[in-house]
């Protein structure tokens, strides 16, 4: 798994007030990114993105993650439900690029490149990976348990 620095961290943290008040227009915006794909469009829950649910969704989990990069301990459950989500709507490790792709540009439309410097994209781009990694290892663990059962 990768790790991160310590400014990587004080730099993400630092979003975290941002992030608070502009959490959920990133991820609409990132959204609309991602599902001009087809294919990653028809893994969604057409309801839960139209409702907004979705997308408040995420940006809490976004926000979570900035404010908790130095504990991750503190997100076990959070990341277990999000494996166990995953791993229901068949989300695999070739669909993590996807999300950054629209998830970093996403950052930058809504923040503008003041706040979000490529300083501050390179950060978000490296705990983004991190996390990536997390997940991928436990929804790969969690195929195999399916498999075995």
């Amino acid at each position: 798994m990768r790790s991160i620095s310590a400014e990587v961290m004080a730099i993400v943290k630092a979003t975290a007030p941002a992030l608070e008040k502009h959490g959920l227009a990133i991820t609409t915006a990132m959204y609309d990114r991602l599902f001009q794909n087809p294919e990653i469009e028809a893994m969604f829950d057409r309801a839960a993105q139209d409702s907004g649910e979705q997308p408040k969704r995420l940006a809490g989990a976004i926000l979570a993650y900035a404010k908790n990069i130095d504990k991750l301990q503190n997100l076990g459950s959070a990341v277990d439900r999000m494996v166990t989500r995953h791993v229901q709507t068949g989300v695999k490790q070739e669909h993590y690029p996807h999300v950054a792709a629209a998830l970093l540009p996403a950052i930058r439309d809504v923040l503008g490149e003041e706040v979000a410097t490529d300083a501050v994209l390179a950060a978000w781009g490296e705990a983004y990976w991190m996390l990536a990694d997390i997940l991928i290892a436990a929804e790969a663990q969690a195929y195999q348990s399916a498999k075995a059962a």
